[in-house]
């Protein structure tokens, strides 16, 4: 599943993973170094497209993933409905510069808005 292995185990990297993408689902935004969010991004779109699916072996795949089942009803009800018409490229990346004790890049990891977003913004 990961190409970088960040210096972790892989049992502590996928445990990292998980609580990221349920903590970016969760709050829709997250600083984390670039490595990290490279690797969740990939993820976190998947976990969307099957949202998208919407149907109940997707609900159970996305389930096993994540880590708190109040998070996945949000992805499902109301993250997932966002993107509808959108083929893919749920999240994005800002740069926020580099981190203070070791010089690790930072950035943001955030979802893209989505049209709901859009027309209430228009409106």
């Amino acid at each position: 599943m990961s190409r970088a292995k960040l210096g972790r185990r892989s049992d502590h990297r996928r445990a990292l993973f998980r609580n990221m993408v349920t903590s970016l689902f969760d709050k829709e935004r997250i600083e984390t170094t670039d490595a990290k969010a490279h690797e969740v991004k990939s993820i976190a779109d998947k976990m969307i497209t099957l949202a998208k699916r919407g149907d109940l072996h997707a609900r159970r795949q996305v389930m096993a993933y994540l880590t708190d089942e109040t998070v996945v009803k949000k992805l499902f009800d109301t993250i997932a409905p966002r993107y509808k018409d959108r083929p893919g490229g749920y999240t994005r990346t800002y740069k926020v510069g580099v981190r203070r004790g070791d010089a690790a890049p930072m950035v943001i990891l955030e979802l893209v808005e989505g049209a709901s977003r859009e027309e209430e913004a228009a409106g």
